[in-house]
């Protein structure tokens, strides 16, 4: 956020913070989050670059279209292990997931 939007939100009573502050999150619960939006984009990014639709894949996982969806969204009753599944299924190289891992952490830090 533009620091001249902060200082007149905050002068108008707003209380500025990150996600994790307003949810009461330690470190390592807001370090899992973006670890799982980062698997979560990353997710979409190579299905849609495969060519891949959301039902091909639910088939390949054993799973459903709607349970893809909510993987992509970065649905919070998906489990890690499940995306990881995904990006497995799809290609992906452990060097590939742990890319996307960091490319997250990096635009987060910024």
């Amino acid at each position: 956020m533009e620091k001249k939007k902060q200082r007149r939100l905050e002068a108008q009573g707003w209380r500025i913070g990150s996600a994790a502050e307003f949810l009461g999150l330690s470190a390592e619960e807001a370090v899992l989050v973006e670890m799982k939006l980062a698997l979560s984009q990353a997710l979409k990014a190579r299905r849609t670059a495969s060519h891949v639709s959301q039902v091909t894949l639910a088939k390949r996982l054993g799973s459903s279209q709607s349970r893809v969806a909510k993987m992509e969204a970065g649905d919070g009753s998906v489990s890690t292990d499940l995306l990881l599944k995904a990006l497995l299924v799809l290609g992906a190289t452990p060097r590939e997931v742990a890319k996307a891992l960091q490319a997250r952490r990096s635009k987060v830090a910024a």
